[in-house]
């Protein structure tokens, strides 16, 4: 089996121009699968080996405790050996056919908690000092629109619309979303363009600015974003994304309508906005475990 498995490799490595990562991932995969069928039950040829097998490596996987993820990735490692087995007319049949993969359980997503931000946001300040207003209002902007990282940087002046409390933002697939934005924030907008203004003498229409007045890029926007949020939380977790996952969450948590949800964060689809979902039910479960008579004399 092990030179029918060398051709595979070969194959993936010619002819499928696979990466060396890949192919090394493979290469493993496939030798582990191999010692296992000839170990256990002393296969000697791909043409012996049944669905029946495949599913028993699959439980002593699982026995190992290795992830699902790590899991479905071996499986696709077998499955594309079987393929390229059967068009080389090597076996008659492909017994990953009748192999369902395990699911793979999605992670909520991790989210700062509000009593941590407004500690953050309400922190005082120099109204002179450009870097620290620029970043605190970056932060809130995150936190209160939700939109991507790439989507901040890009914004313009012209993008602000004061007069309706609106902020346009250019998202995926060059598509224009509007999102609303407090009195408050509105205010710190304008505070923040006179402080901009005052502080660089040059003309660019890109709301944030680097130290330097330029336009800012990504590194530089989550440096600002991961030293602020490490003064109010231990999570290892304080990313820009981190804050976009914050503000869809607490708008769950809130009772907002998932759909709406949807359209301020710029999901293609509403599958992508269900997962916040999760952390709600957990709010709930948490508010009737406090809360309903019944749960009481449960507990």
């Amino acid at each position: 089996m092990k030179k029918t498995a060398i051709a595979f490799i070969e194959y993936l490595k010619n002819e499928k121009r696979y990466s060396k990562h890949t192919i090394i991932a493979y290469n493993k995969d496939i030798d582990q699968f191999i010692n296992y069928c000839s170990g256990q039950y002393e296969i000697q040829t791909f043409g012996e080996i049944s669905h029946i097998y495949i599913r028993s490596w699959i439980v002593s996987l699982s026995n190992e405790d290795i992830s699902t993820k790590s899991i479905n990735r071996k499986i696709s490692s077998i499955r594309s050996l079987f393929k390229f087995l059967k068009r080389k007319g090597m076996i008659n049949r492909n017994p990953t056919s009748k192999i369902v993969a395990p699911k793979v359980a999605k992670r909520l997503p991790n989210f700062i908690r509000k009593e941590e931000l407004d500690k953050l946001l309400n922190l005082t300040v120099k109204e002179d000092d450009y870097p620290i207003n620029r970043d605190l209002l970056i932060v809130e902007l995150f936190y209160s629109s939700g939109m991507r990282r790439s989507e901040l940087i890009d914004l313009k002046i012209s993008d602000v619309r004061f007069s309706d409390r609106l902020i346009k933002v250019l998202g995926k697939g060059n598509k224009e979303r509007l999102i609303p934005i407090t009195p408050e924030i509105k205010n710190k907008i304008k505070a923040y363009i006179t402080l901009r203004d005052n502080s660089f003498e040059i003309e660019t229409e890109y709301l944030f600015l680097t130290n330097a007045g330029k336009k800012m890029y990504p590194k530089y926007v989550y440096n600002i974003v991961t030293r602020l949020l490490g003064q109010i939380t231990s999570s290892t977790k304080r990313s820009p994304h981190i804050l976009r996952h914050s503000f869809a969450t607490h708008l769950t948590n809130n009772g907002a309508d998932i759909n709406a949800i949807k359209n301020l964060l710029g999901h293609a689809n509403l599958a992508a906005t269900q997962i916040y979902t999760h952390n709600s039910i957990e709010k709930l479960k948490s508010v009737y475990e406090q809360s309903h008579p019944k749960a009481k004399r449960a507990l």
